[in-house]
């Protein structure tokens, strides 16, 4: 994706999200023992935009275009190669450790693929609180209940998640699985990487 594609945006001072010239490079390497890097891949080249509180911000393009790779790179994952990226004020490309794990509590990223993105041991109801109890948030019964909550609205019944794995769900409902678990930290913003 270049900066063609996504127009520089009026940079505002009540801004949730600014990206300014992100790019995302990938090295080209050609042998199995001795590597050598002989190009780049050029996924994300020069993107930048504003996103206040509460707006929605699409990205359009054709297959292999950069868009999840803009969207991994905005939550450093992996970094980007060079560009700025801050979050409610705070430039992530600098964050490390603690600090970048704390700031993804408040952003988190509906993945493309649902199915693999659940781990198929762990019971869907675990998977979806493991973030509150990652963090200490709230009691047991607190976290049940926010649970409950959330998986009701994305509409997957909170007692069959209970007892089932991801397998037993079709794919719909393992992404609607994925929603739930980006939704149940009340995060401030949510990347979604084809959710529907």
């Amino acid at each position: 994706m270049s900066a063609a594609a996504v127009p520089h945006a009026p940079l505002r001072e009540d801004a949730l999200l600014r990206v300014e010239g992100l790019v995302k490079h990938f090295p080209l390497t050609q042998g199995i023992v001795f590597k050598k890097t002989v190009g780049q891949v050029r996924a994300v080249d020069g993107v930048s935009f504003t996103l206040a509180a509460g707006e929605t911000l699409g990205l359009v393009g054709e297959s292999g275009c950069g868009k999840s790779t803009t969207g991994r790179a905005i939550m450093q994952l992996p970094r980007p190669t060079s560009g700025s990226v801050l979050f409610e004020g705070k430039e992530l490309t600098s964050m490390g450790g603690d600090t970048m794990r704390e700031a993804r509590t408040r952003m988190q990223m509906i993945f493309q693929d649902p199915i693999s993105s659940l781990n198929p041991r762990r019971k869907v109801r675990d998977i979806v609180m493991e973030p509150l109890t990652i963090w200490g948030r709230g009691s047991k019964s607190q976290r049940n209940d926010q649970v409950d909550r959330v998986l009701d609205e994305v509409g997957n019944d909170p007692q069959r998640a209970a007892e089932s794995q991801p397998h037993q769900f079709s794919g719909g409902q393992c992404q609607r699985i994925s929603i739930a678990r980006s939704l149940v930290l009340g995060p401030s913003m949510i990347i979604c990487d084809e959710p529907v």
